[in-house]
């Protein structure tokens, strides 16, 4: 046999060298086939914008070592292939209602690059050794899967993105197209493999969800790259939301027959698009970019600055008021149309000091007012120390800390019980508000409030710190909050005139007080017996008594050597109904004391509740119990916000938010959760969403819309605060007052009463720089808000969209346009 083999070679005259170099060119040709095929096999079809960040790229090996190189903006996909993750979001028994705005969603990858206004660039991809994408830290809200169809993905906006999509090698050599992965919702968990194998599992992952046993729908990730670098300080952040978006699934192709690598595809649906459809599409882009856009944004050229909010910096309507008697210039004026444009930053900002140090320090370029610290420096409120504004923790009538006065309270009235009887507390000229910051020690939360007056900056300077406070002056409308909701009620030299023209202001106070609460006040009428001390403390004994406001103590701290009285209202109508004659009058019946939004101050005393159904009707339960459990006076013949009875509306809504954060929000999005102090609620309902974030060191200001079903009640009897408040105009508070806004269907509810441009500009300037926004709400929304956040050079850290319902995240970026709006109505001085 070897002779005729030998034999047959002799004959054809080819040598041993010659028959290998024959076969090694069939093998090349062999491979160079297969390299065709791949690329072709990838057709390209259009997709919804996804986006995958230029530091955060999927690379999988081939198994023949043949790497694709495509260009192009989009890959192909498959219309059955499922998401990858999910994002724990499950309806559980909530109305269909309630889980408008509520569905899964997957981590985005983000990236530093600058971002293009444009949807459409030329990008290459780059040969590259592929790697394994790394899984540390991997959320166990997330499950992974994949399908053997191809995952659409759109590349980031940048010069150069690169990108591998190859089958996996050892997926290849094993021929198994089955490792299905099954999860919960309630416990999704993302196991990474050993390092031997470095392979995700693909193909399919069946998710199940908590209640509702939901299949997932097509799910999509985008990252938008950042408009300015990132500071030091925004490195572990960085690394926390890597370690949250590293949990994508690899890419693997499924093996195709040999005849396919004969399939051309066409010019416009290859692998390879032709230069006139690029061009085209890029005209298109800028076309509908300009049409369906058209922001245009500038900076508002205002006379406040970076402070301005502009329905209390409104200079136009308030010279024209009448009179300033009852300080209805520091009340809101609000433009009749609220502005559109940004408002600048401090030269020098940098990112808020991290509670809790910011309570003692924060940084002087955030906030450079030196006017209070020159005022009060000798009182301990704040001073200036090189690059910071520090803190002492004094005020007026503590000027030798707070600690000490609230303990000097809690020993003059033990039953006001900080933090278990007492949780909810309105401080009326806060100051700085270190009472309310230190009062977080006795698991106390503090509303508190002061004018944007002369004393400059004072609840700017509370909401750097991290403490809450609202800009609000009792004057001739209402406070926006609901009647008889507050546990305590407080003022250390708060400068408000209580005694004057029958007390009225005085009974706001106790139209806003709990049946039973306490009013605490610190005062020079108290201690001194100078000027008009001894006249304001007389007037304030009939007033009180007038009230029916018990005295409950009189006492002094002799270490800051202050006076502080302690009465306590009424919780039953039996004083009331004694009918003496120096006594207010009782409102009418019809007068609702609710009413809160603009309401005109009334100079009379509501009836307290009696029937055991009411609210105020009973103290409610010690913190923390009062946070869980319905109130008592829910019943089931109430009707809740999402339909079904009150208690068990309750009972849902908190359920459905504690699963949503814990399994979704504290660890799948990427939020470093320690640089977050100050949260909002945009429109809060039973307040679950704050609920659900109690453990964390943070405070949340819950919004109640005005158009919204008036749940605040519910909010403050569970031990949480809030406001009322209408989107249409500016919020009372400072530019740059929250690291996170949180807008559950709050857009799609209020975009046919609001210029949504400008409530979006309002969100621009309540947020701070790098601060997140969160909005759950419909698809076409989500698209609306994205596009212009997008237009501010915001970050796009998430998006996801299911059955028409969509969620968004979001980051602010310190990028700010380089053009003036001028706004007449808010130039010049607001008269003192």
């Amino acid at each position: 046999m070897a002779q005729a083999k030998y034999s047959r070679i002799d004959n054809n005259k080819r040598s041993a060298s010659s028959y290998f170099s024959t076969v090694t060119i069939v093998v090349f040709v062999a491979l160079c086939l297969f390299g065709i095929w791949m690329m072709t096999s990838s057709s390209v079809v259009p997709v919804q914008n996804v986006d995958v960040s230029q530091d955060n790229k999927n690379e999988v090996q081939d198994q023949s070592g043949v790497i694709e190189q495509s260009e192009g903006k989009k890959q192909a996909t498959d219309p059955s292939n499922k998401s990858s993750q999910q994002f724990e979001d499950n309806q559980g028994d909530l109305s269909d209602d309630a889980a408008k705005g509520d569905s899964s969603v997957a981590p985005d990858k983000t990236s530093d690059g600058p971002e293009k206004g444009e949807d459409k660039l030329d990008e290459k991809s780059e040969e590259k050794p592929s790697e394994e994408p790394k899984t540390e830290n991997q959320d166990s809200n997330f499950g992974e899967k994949k399908s053997d169809s191809e995952e659409s993905v759109k590349k980031s906006d940048s010069d150069e993105s690169e990108k591998k999509s190859d089958s996996d090698e050892s997926e290849n050599k094993s021929g198994s197209d089955e490792n299905d992965k099954k999860q919960e919702s309630d416990g999704i968990e993302s196991k990474p493999e050993s390092n031997d194998s470095k392979q995700l599992d693909s193909d399919s992952n069946d998710k199940k969800t908590d209640d509702a046993g939901e299949t997932s729908d097509k799910t999509e990730e985008k990252g938008e790259q950042s408009g300015s670098k990132d500071s030091d300080e925004n490195s572990d952040e960085k690394k926390t939301d890597d370690s949250a978006n590293n949990q994508v699934s690899n890419d693997v192709l499924p093996s195709v027959a040999q005849s396919d690598l004969l399939n051309e595809s066409t010019a416009q649906n290859g692998s390879f698009s032709t230069q006139a459809s690029k061009s085209n599409n890029e005209k298109k882009s800028q076309e509908s970019s300009k049409q369906s856009t058209g922001y245009d944004w500038k900076l508002c050229n205002v006379t406040a600055g970076p402070d301005f909010i502009p329905c209390l910096d409104n200079v136009k309507a308030i010279s024209s008021l009448p009179s300033t008697k009852h300080y209805e210039h520091r009340e809101r004026q609000c433009p009749q149309e609220p502005p559109t444009c940004l408002v600048a930053l401090p030269e020098g900002y940098k990112r808020p000091i991290e509670w809790p140090k910011s309570r003692e320090k924060v940084w002087y370029s955030n906030v450079p007012h030196t006017k209070l610290a020159e005022y009060k420096g000798h009182q301990n409120w704040v001073k200036v120390t090189g690059e910071y504004l520090t803190f002492p923790g004094g005020g007026t009538q503590f000027k030798h800390g707070a600690l000490h006065y609230i303990d000097t309270i809690r020993q003059s009235v033990p039953d006001i019980a900080w933090g278990k009887r007492t949780r909810v507390i309105l401080d009326v000229g806060c100051g700085v508000a270190s009472f309310g910051g230190f009062l977080f020690e006795r698991d106390v939360l503090t509303m508190s409030l002061a004018p944007k007056d002369e004393h400059e900056a004072q609840v700017q300077f509370a909401l750097e710190r991290g403490i809450p406070a609202i800009s609000a002056v009792m004057g001739t409308k209402r406070l926006p909050f609901p009647g008889r909701v507050f546990d305590v009620v407080h003022c250390a030299r708060c400068r408000v005139p209580w005694h004057i023209e029958g007390g009225k202001l005085l009974l706001e106070l106790n139209r806003v007080l709990r049946p039973g609460g306490f009013f605490v006040w610190s005062a020079t009428p108290i201690y001194q017996k100078r000027g008009d001390d001894v006249e304001i403390w007389q007037e304030m004994k009939k007033l009180t008594k007038a009230l029916c406001w018990e005295v409950v103590s009189i006492s002094k701290d002799k270490l800051n050597g202050v006076g502080i009285a302690v009465y306590k209202k009424p919780d039953s109508n039996e004083c009331y109904e004694k009918g003496s004659t120096d006594r207010p009058p009782m409102c009418p019946d019809s007068d609702d004391p609710n009413a809160a939004w603009n309401v005109p101050l009334q100079s009379c005393m509501h009836k307290l509740p009696v029937n055991s159904t009411e609210r105020g009707s009973q103290w409610p339960q010690n913190w923390p119990a009062r946070l869980t459990n319905s109130p008592y006076w829910l019943t089931s013949s109430h009707v809740g916000v999402y339909g079904k009875p009150a208690p068990e509306d309750f009972t849902v809504d908190y359920e459905h938010w504690k699963r949503i954060v814990s399994k979704s929000y504290l660890n799948g999005i990427g939020i470093k959760w320690s640089n977050v102090r100050n949260v909002m609620d945009m429109r809060s309902v039973y307040g679950g969403f704050a609920a659900a974030l109690k453990d964390l060191n943070i405070w949340v200001m819950n919004v109640i819309p005005v158009n919204a079903p008036d749940t605040l009640p519910i909010i403050y009897e569970r031990g949480l605060f809030g406001m009322y408040h209408d989107w249409c105009e500016s919020f009372s508070t400072y530019p740059r007052s929250y690291d996170l806004l949180h807008a559950d269907r709050l857009f799609s509810n209020i975009k046919n009463r609001c210029n949504l441009r400008a409530v979006v500009a309002e969100v621009d300037r309540i947020l701070r720089p790098e601060g997140k926004l969160i909005v759950r709400d419909t698809v076409d929304i989500i698209n609306e808000i994205e596009a212009i956040v997008k237009s501010m050079h915001w970050d796009v850290r998430m998006t996801y969209s299911k059955d028409k319902v969509g969620f968004l995240c979001v980051q602010k970026s310190m990028w700010r346009p380089k053009e003036f709006e001028t706004l007449e109505y808010s130039i010049g001085k607001i008269p003192t």
